[in-house]
């Protein structure tokens, strides 16, 4: 049986990633797309969002999101990371498409309202929008699937500062209420995403896979990968956002340690993960190992369905 996914995206170069391997991985469904600020402004989101499911021929919907935090001040986009349009050097893409006129909170509740038990939300960027649709219907708590996200650090350290994973770190207020809210959350984040390493060879072979998007896929990786060089000194970069939407689809490769997950709302921990057993929320499912020969063999050869 298919996954349905709607996947809340602020793409991104990995996002990029993660949304092409959805399509091309016959056991994901993508229900729709929904948009937030993070790598880039929310308008670029939702622009690239349109471009990358037109790139791959989907007809899903895409929702345009928060364009800032609950309460913070929006922190700039990662132009370092992503580039100054998202996608690495490449100029901004100009979709034939529009996103829908509700917002990115309106669909994941009624998306989940309509399709109880059946939808997986899997959340590769800051979790504005997940807060958002609690705040609108809690009922979306009881509807939805489960909820993966692609974030945290809960066992290692942190990649936007010592302390906290990115997503988290750019709206730790939705991140807390997110994690404490009384639905099945699975955390993708550090801990395992780190373990899973593409040099750029991986994206030589999925441009031979896929010519047309995988060609796509590694003109992008080649701006990430250089980042990662930049900063971190080893070569390549992490499967971030793609392992969150592989272990929404596929949770086998991965391990899991069931815990609550506390966020530090501020200060120079802010966006810490941190697991708090005995805190008065519910558990939620952190990854903590991972089989990363696996996750990146299935990416890698999925892309051979593209194009």
């Amino acid at each position: 049986m298919k996954t349905r996914m709607i996947i809340d995206t602020d793409p991104g170069i990995d996002d990029a990633m993660a949304i092409h391997y959805a399509a091309a991985d016959p056991d994901i469904e993508i229900v729709g797309l929904t948009t937030v600020f993070g790598n880039v402004y929310v308008e670029q989101a939702t622009r690239n969002a349109l471009h990358l499911l037109e790139m791959a021929g989907l007809e899903a919907p895409v929702a345009e999101g928060a364009a800032q935090p609950l309460s913070m001040p929006l922190a700039p986009p990662s132009h370092q990371v992503h580039g100054d349009e998202g996608f690495g050097d490449l100029p901004a893409a100009t979709p034939r498409g529009r996103a829908l006129d509700i917002s990115a909170a309106e669909f994941l509740v009624q998306s989940c309202a309509q399709n109880p038990g059946e939808v997986v939300i899997c959340a590769i960027g800051p979790l504005t929008n997940l807060a958002l649709a609690l705040r609108l219907d809690p009922a979306i708590a009881r509807n939805v699937k489960k909820v993966v996200i692609m974030g945290g650090a809960v066992e290692t350290a942190g990649n936007i500062t010592p302390y906290a994973e990115a997503n988290i770190y750019h709206d730790p207020h939705a991140a807390a209420e997110v994690l404490a809210a009384d639905w099945p959350v699975v955390l993708v984040g550090l801990d395992v995403t780190h373990e899973i390493l593409c040099p750029a060879s991986d994206f030589d072979e999925i441009r031979g896979n896929a010519p047309r998007i995988g060609g796509f896929i590694k003109d992008i990786s080649e701006f990430y990968i250089h980042f990662y060089e930049s900063v971190e000194k080893f070569g390549g970069c992490s499967l971030h956002d793609p392992a969150a939407v592989i272990a929404a689809a596929h949770p086998q490769y991965f391990t899991t340690k069931s815990v609550p997950v506390c966020v530090v709302a501020s200060g120079k921990a802010q966006g810490q993960t941190v697991a708090c057993p005995g805190a008065d929320s519910p558990a939620v499912s952190v990854c903590l190992g991972v089989d990363a020969g696996a996750v990146k063999a299935r990416f890698i050869d999925q892309y051979k369905n593209l194009d």
